[in-house]
């Protein structure tokens, strides 16, 4: 009778493996020091995997679906607010509502799982990135991008359709925007020994995406500049406070 493959050797190969991908690619790296490095035989990793590029695969297969799981459940949840809360106004921004500033604390929460999961799977997408070359993988982490991209402009188009969100933003460019961020960020993590802060960043990220960099209240700077010309060239007048009883009574 073959004997039943050990659950925690699979889990070492897994460890020792994602590890010696980042050091030499999924092309350099050898199975015998994958088995080296958890002192265990090449023999029990075939028992577990058929081949270096399969063990990858499953654990990137991870990946995707812990990312594509978070992506449903983001669409539920925005479901669920609106149904509960009503569409978003123009005056819930400019006025910080409770209503907008529940948003933001519910996006961005949602926002921090994937941070959390990028984060823990960094060097899986940095095996994607930069050490897939010449293999099945290569040009996958792309793939997963536009799809992503895809993605979150079907959800803006459907937000726009129930006039839950601007109309004159291109959906596909909004797509772009946001995933082009998450893949720069997960780049950054990468190279980065201590964890940062992800909840800061997550809140950061929706104050950015929902508002820009313009403060709340605050006037475009065109209209800023205008009134700043305007006072410039109209005659001088005498303020208020010039005027009040205090200042104008006669001795």
């Amino acid at each position: 009778m073959a004997r039943p493959a050990d659950p925690n050797a699979r889990t070492a190969l897994i460890s020792a493996a994602r590890v010696e991908f980042v050091k030499k690619g999924l092309r350099g790296a050898r199975i015998e020091d994958i088995t080296a490095a958890c002192g265990l035989s090449k023999g029990a990793f075939y028992l577990h995997f058929s081949s270096k590029e399969a063990l990858f695969g499953e654990v990137l297969a991870r990946v995707q679906e812990l990312l594509g799981a978070l992506s449903r459940e983001r669409v539920e949840c925005m479901e669920r607010f609106f149904a509960e809360y009503g569409q978003l106004e123009a005056k819930d921004l400019s006025e910080g509502s409770q209503r907008y500033e529940r948003l933001v604390a519910l996006e961005a929460e949602l926002d921090l799982r994937v941070l959390e999961t990028m984060w823990e799977y960094r060097d899986v997408m940095h095996v994607l990135l930069r050490g897939s070359q010449g293999t099945q993988f290569e040009s996958l982490f792309w793939v997963m991008v536009d799809q992503e991209v895809e993605r979150v402009a079907r959800e803006f188009r459907r937000l726009q359709r129930s006039c839950a969100t601007r109309g004159d933003v291109s959906p596909s460019l909004f797509g772009t925007v946001i995933v082009g961020t998450y893949a720069l960020l997960v780049q950054q993590m990468s190279h980065m020994r201590q964890k940062p802060d992800l909840a800061s960043w997550a809140h950061n990220l929706q104050l950015l995406f929902r508002e820009g960099a313009m403060r709340r209240g605050a006037e475009p700077a065109p209209a800023r500049l205008k009134r700043a010309s305007v006072a410039r060239t109209s005659p001088r007048r005498t303020s208020a406070r010039a005027l009040s009883p205090k200042t104008s009574r006669k001795p």
